[in-house]
């Protein structure tokens, strides 16, 4: 208790007040190093400090476990062995390419290297024995489950879109968009509520999956299936986000078209956790951390040594703050930047007259293109001219419908372009408005701080619920073990952790004063590049027509900022072939996670415990492995209609975990009286409450509904993707209540 009292000071309390924190100490403005790095730390120290105090409890190795001390001798040398390998392979790569070899085949050998790397492991570790296909033999000592919970936590949302989210909304965001330390802090936080609540406790109940637990504690059919469902959702939602990614690294790699880069990598996923389970998908994962790591650390400690002399980026970076806010006030002071926010500015206006007619505007745009594209081909005009005439006809709405929603999308994103910085929020600014101004300005500084902690708070729950990564601790030999585990995968996640706002911070300063300014005709190639693999992630537009890159008329997606940094840097392709399998290797172990955990579910909650509990072990692994099949194919699909960004659909898949099963789970663990009853009712009203507040504010779903894309359905300005705060008090509420009610009918009758 006194430790989640710290944990919940540390979190929530501070935050709150962070805004008073002005000094500067050792160059750092102390907000932003409390969040950014401040609390990382004393979480860590928590989960460091109970797993140490309580390292003899539990720690009784199983009967019929493997003897650990030969057993983990040989894993640290297979190690040793492996992380050399890659070492040499790196070097080998980067002599090949001092010797001449083409970047694209740089590309396609990190590619396919990694792909064929992750495979062997599967087929090395194929099993059909349901304790090591469920839990890997219950076997993974610490230190390992710790690196491949870190691999299977650090999805491409953190190695791809972490710095991306920080480098767009800095400190705490703007416009009512939390900003990126909201992550860095809620997703680290999250681990002390697993350690301290829920891992040791469900490890102690030697189960094989999440919706186990509420088949066991509450009995009955309804809750198992409620929880697998809910597995199944939170789950596929954030495996969308990996897939995507897939496509997204694979078709920069090889030049192929983006779906078929998801098809390349979805077999790579295939191979690891279809044949083996989780004994294939732990070592797979374990490979992928070092992959992970070392593409993520090389970029930044050498942006920080070119920048600042030392490599240490996390230690170094603050000194950039000051000229980044510097950098920031010269660019909002620039009559050429004044230029460029005026015609965005301008442009906004035309949408919102072309939207007070749509069908009659629409009817005009169809009318005019077709007219320019007959004249084109009348003065027999140049091929190119008249083939972007032709696209211009071709992308122009379909209907009224359409039109309204298309034309309400540009409108709003070029009013938030015709903002100072693009409407991006100063980078070290804690939460925008001011509590001592105007009533507007208390408002927006009200909100902000809301949203920051609203998405703070969700992401802490649903750390605690998600279920492919609470599967994790049922792997290590004893409670102790998982203890151990929840500390050393903390720490694993924290190197990178730290070191993503010092990689915003770096990229942020290279482009506000190397990039910008430099002459169109002087681009490094790199920017079209990237731009025909998605014009959503990099798009440069000579708005004023001066032929100078503003800052206003480049627009970087938050899933480009990591995977551009080696080439933002100037650094050799090598390393851009590494940073692009880090994506991938991030992608690839949490996509793993997560369809063995829907698989396992579908088959072996729904059916096996569910409907047929005779059923034969080797039929259960079968259709365990079956089920993953069609939920991948699935999942590629979604992914290739490109729904959302990828911090986007992450974040929302820890709202749906925090209301489904945190209230339900603590109550279970922690409080007898629980009912049934309660579980299924709370868990229900939790996910509905959750999935309402997110499908009421979607743009899409209001377009439908007539209800226009203004986002007015929000409740005292929180944003859908913390849908999960009002969720999960209305489930916990709802389980009191129920509980209550049915344990006094039950003494009653």
């Amino acid at each position: 208790m006194v430790l989640l009292a710290l944990w919940a000071l540390l979190s929530f309390g501070v935050v709150f007040f962070v805004r008073d924190l002005h000094w500067v100490v050792a160059g750092w403005p102390l907000s932003y190093w409390f969040c950014a790095q401040g609390a990382v730390l004393g979480y860590l120290l928590i989960i460091s400090f109970y797993a140490w105090r309580r390292r003899y409890e539990g720690s009784d190795v199983e009967p019929g476990a493997v003897a650990q001390a030969p057993y983990r001798r040989r894993l640290h040398r297979n190690f040793a062995l492996y992380v050399l390998c890659v070492l040499v392979f790196l070097g080998l790569m980067g002599w090949a390419e001092r010797l001449g070899l083409s970047r694209y085949w740089i590309g396609g050998i990190f590619l396919f290297a990694t792909l064929a790397l992750y495979a062997s492991i599967g087929i090395y570790c194929r099993t059909a024995d349901p304790v090591e296909y469920y839990v890997a033999g219950r076997r993974i000592p610490p230190v390992y489950n710790g690196m491949a919970t870190a691999a299977d936590w650090m999805s491409a949302a953190s190695f791809v879109s972490l710095a991306g989210g920080l480098y767009l909304h800095g400190f705490s965001g703007a416009d009512g968009q939390p900003g990126g330390l909201a992550y860095i802090m809620g997703w680290t936080g999250g681990f002390c509520l697993v350690g301290l609540l829920i891992a040791p406790r469900l490890r102690r109940m030697q189960l094989y999956t999440v919706p186990d637990f509420f088949g066991e504690r509450f009995g009955g059919r309804w809750p198992r299936w409620i929880a697998a469902g809910a597995a199944v959702v939170c789950s596929f939602t954030y495996v969308v986000a990996q897939i995507y990614a897939v496509g997204l690294i694979t078709s920069r790699l090889t030049g192929v078209q983006f779906e078929i880069g998801i098809l390349l990598g979805l077999g790579g996923v295939l191979v690891c956790s279809f044949l083996g389970g989780m004994r294939a998908v732990t070592w797979t994962q374990v490979a992928q951390y070092v992959i992970l790591i070392l593409a993520f650390l090389i970029p930044v400690s050498w942006l920080a040594y070119t920048q600042l002399g030392s490599p240490l980026a996390p230690l170094v970076y603050g000194q950039q703050l000051p000229k980044i806010a510097a950098l920031e006030q010269r660019l909002a002071e620039s009559p050429a930047e004044r230029a460029v926010l005026a015609e965005y500015g301008k442009r906004a206006v035309r949408y919102g007259e072309m939207l007070q007619d749509v069908p009659a505007t629409l009817a005009r745009e169809r009318v005019a293109a077709q007219l320019r594209l007959r004249q084109l081909k009348a003065d027999h005009a140049d091929a190119s001219a008249v083939r972007k005439a032709g696209r211009e006809l071709a992308t122009l709405p379909i209907n009224a419908t359409a039109a309204r929603e298309q034309w309400s999308r540009a409108q709003q994103d070029n009013l938030e372009r015709s903002q100072p910085l693009s409407g991006m929020s100063p980078h070290a600014q804690v939460f925008e408005g001011n509590p001592d101004g105007s009533p507007q300005e208390r408002e927006r500084f009200n909100t902000a701080r809301m949203n920051f902690l609203a998405l703070m708070f969700c992401l802490m729950t649903g750390t605690a619920g998600l279920p492919h990564l609470l599967t994790r601790y049922y792997t290590t030999p004893t409670v102790a073990d998982a203890r151990s585990s929840v500390a050393w995968s903390l720490f694993f996640i924290a190197l990178l952790y730290l070191a993503a706002p010092a990689l915003a911070v770096l990229v942020k300063f290279e482009v506000m004063s190397h990039l910008v300014g430099q002459s169109f005709d002087s681009l490094p190639t790199w920017i079209a590049q990237w731009a025909q693999v998605d014009p959503a992630l990099l798009s440069v537009t000579d708005v004023n027509q001066d032929h100078i890159l503003q800052f206003a008329e480049l627009r970087m997606g938050a899933d480009l900022v990591m995977l551009a940094t080696p080439e933002l840097g100037g650094l050799p392709y090598v390393v851009s072939g590494l940073v692009a399998a880090g994506g991938l290797a991030a992608a690839l172990s949490t996509a793993d996670g997560l369809l063995l955990t829907m698989g396992n579910a579908l088959a072996h909650d729904l059916y096996y415990r569910g409907a047929r509990s005779r059923s034969d072990p080797m039929v259960r692994v079968l259709l365990s492995k079956f089920a993953l099949l069609l939920l991948a194919l699935a999942a590629a699909y979604v992914a290739a209609q490109k729904p959302a960004n990828i911090l986007a659909l992450v974040s929302a898949s820890f709202s749906l975990a925090a209301a489904a099963f945190f209230p339900a789970m603590v109550a279970g663990l922690f409080w007898p009286r629980a009912t049934r009853q309660a579980a299924v009712a709370g868990m229900l009203a939790g996910l509905g409450v959750t999935l309402w507040y997110m499908l009421a504010n979607a743009a899409t779903v209001r377009g439908w509904l007539g209800l226009g894309l203004e986002g007015g359905g929000l409740w005292w300005g929180i944003q859908p993707v913390s849908a999960g705060v009002f969720g999960l008090p209305v489930g916990a509420l709802v389980i009191w209540l129920v509980s209550l009610w049915t344990s006094k009918t039950s003494q009653s009758a």
